[in-house]
């Protein structure tokens, strides 16, 4: 139903008002880089990681200090990445970012110092966030888990990983955490629902790893949060489609929606400069985002709808606005169609 006229009821379930629901209080995330690399990336399996993901591993902002200079509308500096991990020894790729306990210790202080100053808060969790935080042996993560936990009196502890890096030993163990953290949440990227487009991504798993995935992280009463990434070259409703049906059949309770962003120090890079792809731009983001939405329960919460890497190390799309502006946009044009969360969901797709 078309219309411009205000609607009763908010256009999506946003991260801010379900953690007001469930805590009383916005929790903020701490983000941490614990040291953790990708089979992507290293190892025998190694294919030099996902074609859209940088050496940053999705590292937080305050932890990238080299680019604190740096603002939305900096301009683009090609070969500015500076990688973290992944150099070549005896011809095989290995993680260089191997963290001592003190330096997790060193970031969670760094992080919380500026959550506070910017936002005036006291509530945190824990937030691994970079690469593949369960690629480890669980002696490992057990010993970074148990220190980085005992830093801080958490609100909730959050583990980013990927679908082919768990096992039920690795699930026990973050199941424990539970009586002292309340609430454990693990990330997992499905991307995208098409095997096709995995492939073309160098995912290194398909969509039945990641289904068995999701329904292992549900029987050990872990929270279940799925990126997805949309725009990836040859997409189309199709896939998306694929996508949602996915989404609806793992029941996740929250997901993030990242836009396709080309940046310095991917293989994506080398083929934008060949001039074989492009990414979509805000308006098409838009359109994408209000069409999983509307055919997605409206009990998902949604935790993050684009994707924003530093402009300085985005080789495309340079027009596309900050958050804040991209957010207003999409919720102007939700409110012209009428539309809102899961409005047009069945079920499945």
């Amino acid at each position: 139903m078309q219309g411009s006229k205000p609607l009763s009821k908010p256009f999506y379930r946003s991260y801010s008002s379900s953690l007001i629901e469930k805590h009383g209080h916005r929790v903020f995330r701490v983000g941490v880089d614990a040291g953790f690399s990708c089979p992507n990336r290293c190892g025998e399996k190694g294919t030099g990681g996902c074609v859209y993901c940088d050496s940053q591993g999705a590292r937080a902002a305050y932890l990238r200090t080299n680019e604190s200079g740096f603002r939305h509308d900096s301009g683009f500096e090609a070969g500015i990445d500076e990688a973290l991990c992944d150099v070549q020894e005896d011809g095989r790729l290995v993680d260089v970012r191997l963290q001592n306990l003190q330096n997790i210790r060193s970031q969670i202080e760094r992080g919380r110092r500026f959550i506070e100053s910017r936002y005036n808060v006291s509530h945190f969790a824990l937030y691994l966030q970079s690469f593949s935080n369960t690629f480890a042996p669980v002696e490992r993560l057990r010993a970074v888990y148990d220190y980085a936990l005992g830093n801080y009196d958490w609100e909730g502890f959050i583990v980013s990983t990927r679908p082919d890096c768990l096992d039920e030993e690795k699930l026990s163990l973050l199941e424990s955490y539970r009586p002292r953290c309340g609430e454990v949440c693990v990330e997992l990227g499905l991307q995208s629902g098409s095997d096709r487009i995995l492939k073309s991504m160098h995912r290194g798993h398909d969509v039945q790893c990641f289904k068995d995935a999701c329904a292992a992280v549900k029987a050990h009463g872990l929270e279940l949060c799925v990126h997805v990434l949309t725009g990836f070259p040859s997409e189309g409703l199709a896939e998306l489609d694929e996508t949602i049906a996915v989404l609806n059949e793992v029941k996740p309770n929250a997901m993030k929606i990242h836009n396709l962003n080309i940046a310095s120090g991917t293989a994506l890079y080398d083929s934008y400069l060949e001039g074989e792809i492009s990414a979509p731009c805000m308006t098409r983001h838009i359109a994408t985002v209000i069409y999983i939405l509307r055919r997605i329960p409206a009990s998902v919460v949604i935790e993050r709808l684009v994707c924003e890497t530093p402009s300085h190390r985005l080789a495309s799309p340079r027009a596309f606005a900050d958050k804040n502006t991209f957010l207003r946009a999409l919720e102007s044009r939700m409110r012209e169609l009428g539309a809102v969360q899961g409005d047009l969901y069945e079920g499945s797709i």
